[in-house]
């Protein structure tokens, strides 16, 4: 964990949860993993504050506890998630991910259960219909079975799964203190290390629960309203059959589909359109199925592709094969075969593709920062491996003086390294190689620290900017309260009119402003992120494969 993640950690956790929580995430990252006396102590955070924040982080997955580590009877230890906390970045594509798959009920149940860390399903059910009736306009009211439906298929393809129980294993043996006095009891408690270890992980239970979503009463049904109140308080207080099932948000399968979604365009963009629609299929029929960390796809035959392709694309059986062998001769090597030479089963290179995806990620940002030669040095170097300067410049076709500058700055900013061979034991620099290289996973790794420091630069501008218009902000929302009670109460155009000049010419023109700087800080945190994802992932194949 480096100073860039934990910064990093630190504004988001600020963002979201507040001072206190940022306070006692940030020391537990610095510090490992650590009791709550002790934490509370080291922050000088008064005890509650500190429980609460912890409940915070485990009720959203970013902090985990266990037995300590003095043995049986020691307090419970807890530690923070970093990987979980820089989550947080995605939510938004998580939402508009489900949003784009399952719809506005999708979207809104997937938005609820990231805003709240963990939900029950009924819960979850009454408050998704809720919210779809206020926003429909016609007056009609979501019913629970639309919603039920949704939450199904978001379980049923896995990007929601069941939070592993707690596991209660008892109390410790109570110890005695010099005086005589028995300590209280400790006690132990488990958690299982992954939900998918968890054999009930994506099982639904059997709700019950009938009705539709509730509107806000307006002034003219308040007479009514007591009764409604109280019938959902009576249904709220009844059992609906999932008392102690919660459900959270599964990550690992969101990034799944971004990957995939990743290895497809980059197909459509080299080859054409068919071929990643076929590439698409491929990843679909095994997405559930493949392992997060493995290398390849499951091996599908050519048959069982021919079949799943959509009808719309009507490719026939020959044309396949043809598309098939033109994605594995392709110098990518997207997609590979497997067995002998006469039939085979086809698979996807995962970790292949990644590294591919990432070489241009860090082609484009070496021709962003240093221009096109620069760049072509870059891709040189990935290419050739080990070359001598006097190579470089007869490759690369670039004059010997801006070859030398531009292969020093590539030094200096550490994204090309420099390797001495020595023919005699002396290191005498007239009988010594010196080549350039490119070591493709430390300057990933490298690019990514540098995204790390670029989201948090932009997390804090955009902090500062809502700081320093705090005064205008807080004044436009409160016209816009009055406005919305106005429009409820039916008042006439002339007052809403007289309402709205409350904001002046220049303090509306400097909103617009704040509001167009507010949404390309936001744009761009979006943008940088897809790169840490795709950097991340990389490293992280590597990382699995070695």
């Amino acid at each position: 964990m480096t100073a860039q993640e934990v910064r990093l950690c630190g504004l988001l956790l600020q963002e979201h949860f507040g001072e206190v929580v940022e306070k006692v995430g940030t020391h537990l990252l610095r510090s490992g993993a650590i009791n709550l006396r002790a934490l509370a102590h080291e922050t000088h955070t008064p005890l509650d504050l500190v429980k609460k924040s912890l409940c915070v982080l485990v009720q959203h997955g970013m902090c985990t506890f266990g037995p300590g580590r003095r043995g049986p009877g020691a307090p419970l230890e807890y530690c923070v998630s970093c990987e979980r906390i820089l989550y947080m970045l995605r939510y938004p594509r998580y939402i508009y991910t489900a949003k784009s798959l399952y719809g506005d009920t999708g979207e809104l149940v997937i938005e609820e259960i990231l805003q709240r860390g963990q939900m029950t399903m009924s819960s979850t059910v009454r408050t998704v219909a809720d919210r779809l009736t206020q926003n429909m306009e016609d007056g009609q009211s979501t019913d629970y079975s639309e919603v039920i439906n949704a939450f199904s298929r978001l379980v049923e393809t896995h990007f929601l799964q069941r939070c592993p129980p707690v596991d209660k294993l008892g109390t410790s043996v109570s110890k005695r203190t010099t005086s005589g006095v028995p300590e209280s009891p400790v006690p132990t408690i488990t958690q299982p290390s992954h939900p998918e270890n968890y054999p009930d992980c994506y099982q639904i239970p059997q709700i019950h629960l009938t009705g539709r979503g509730k509107r806000r009463r307006s002034d003219e049904d308040a007479d009514v309203g007591e009764r409604g109140a109280k019938r959902a308080k009576l249904e709220h207080a009844g059992a609906c059959g999932d008392e102690g099932i919660y459900w959270q948000v599964n990550v690992e399968r969101f990034h799944l589909h971004f990957r995939h979604q990743a290895i497809i365009s980059a197909v459509a963009s080299k080859l054409d359109q068919t071929s990643s629609e076929i590439v698409r299929t491929m990843l679909r029929m095994s997405e559930v199925t493949t392992p997060a960390s493995a290398a390849y796809t499951q091996a599908l035959s050519a048959n069982e592709i021919f079949r799943a392709v959509p009808q719309s694309y009507n490719i026939s059986r020959p044309i396949l094969d043809q598309y098939l062998t033109l994605l594995v001769d392709d110098p990518m090597e997207f997609v590979g075969k497997t067995g002998d030479s006469g039939g085979g089963m086809y698979v996807v290179n995962l970790h292949r593709a990644l590294a591919n995806l990432a070489r241009a990620t860090l082609e484009s940002v070496v021709q962003e920062r240093f221009g096109s030669r620069s760049a072509r040095i870059f891709r040189l170097l990935l290419r050739k491996r080990h070359l001598e300067q006097k190579q470089v410049e007869d490759f690369a076709m670039i004059p010997a003086k801006e070859a030398k500058d531009m292969l020093y700055t590539l030094l200096s900013e550490n994204l090309v390294q420099l390797q001495e061979i020595p023919k005699t034991p002396d290191h005498a620099p007239s009988r010594t190689f010196y080549l350039y290289t490119v070591n493709q996973l430390p300057t990933a790794r490298l690019l990514l620290q540098n995204c790390y420091k670029a989201v948090g630069n932009l997390i804090e501008r955009r902090l500062f900017e809502t700081r320093e218009n705090k005064r205008h902000l807080e004044k436009s929302q409160r016209i816009e309260a009055i406005l919305a009670s106005l429009q409820t109460s039916g008042a006439e155009p002339t007052q809403l009119a007289e309402v709205e000049e409350m904001i002046t010419p220049p303090e509306r023109q400097q909103l617009e402003a704040l509001r167009h700087h507010i949404n390309k800080l936001d744009s761009s945190e979006n943008q940088v992120d897809e790169t840490i994802f795709l950097l991340e992932s990389y490293v992280n194949s590597t990382s699995c494969s070695r």
